[in-house]
């Protein structure tokens, strides 16, 4: 089971206003009594009305929850960006308002990506960092769509500008940024450019077809542990 259905899963059986225990909630979910702590811990600094600690049980404290949401990628990219904008006020209750409510965001997100423990930090990266990123965004999904090459200039973390062909294989949501992952035609190789550093980008009329050692496929099967893995990898 992945983290976010577990977790959605626990907010569900804890909604009965009972007292339950770490030992019971770990049967029931087939995970171990650690993973639950882990998650309980989660679910209370994301805001979630769970009071409670180890060795005697959990409860919800309050009853009102929101229905579950089923967000598309440009539906997260949208209510990344108000984030953003919000985080950027002058008004002090509304950049509390954005942190806590990127932190309960943050605790439902898919964690198969490896997120950073960290939140969406849209505090971190300014929302003229962010801004500067968004604006490639549409093009990249729709060359993901229809297999279209792109030719983009690229800086990596020190700065250093690199023209590229690449094609474009999916985005992801990190956390606190966002990331295209491509196979890059200068290196070779599979290659995950963050989409904030792109400094400029070019739909090619040019088409690529599906090739083995080259699709989305191919990369899932690659072993993430290391370096290709993390955004902005070049």
């Amino acid at each position: 089971m992945r983290r976010t259905d577990r977790l959605f899963d626990l907010i569900l059986i804890l909604r009965d206003g009972r007292l339950h225990r770490a030992e019971d909630l770990a049967d029931q979910l087939e995970v171990s009594v650690r993973t639950i702590y882990r998650d309980m811990d989660t679910l209370v600094l994301s805001g979630v009305p769970v009071a409670g600690e180890r060795g005697l049980g959990y409860m919800m404290t309050a009853p009102i929850t929101l229905p579950p949401l089923n967000l598309t990628l440009t539906e997260l990219e949208a209510l990344h960006l108000g984030m953003a904008v919000v985080g950027e006020a002058a008004d002090d209750e509304l950049k509390q308002a954005a942190k806590t409510l990127s932190a309960k965001i943050d605790a439902v997100l898919p964690e198969d990506r490896s997120t950073p423990p960290s939140g969406w930090g849209f505090a971190v990266y300014p929302f003229q960092d962010a801004a500067a990123g968004f604006r490639f965004m549409p093009q990249i999904r729709k060359s993901i769509r229809s297999r279209q090459k792109l030719a983009i200039t690229y800086a990596n973390a020190q700065g250093t500008r690199s023209e590229r062909v690449v094609r474009p294989l999916q985005m992801e949501y990190w956390g606190r940024v966002w990331t295209a992952t491509c196979w890059c035609e200068l290196r070779q190789d599979f290659r995950v450019f963050r989409v904030d550093r792109i400094r400029s980008l070019k739909v090619m009329a040019e088409l690529f077809v599906e090739e083995q050692g080259k699709s989305l496929a191919d990369y899932l099967a690659l072993d993430h542990s290391e370096s290709a893995a993390k955004p902005g990898t070049t």
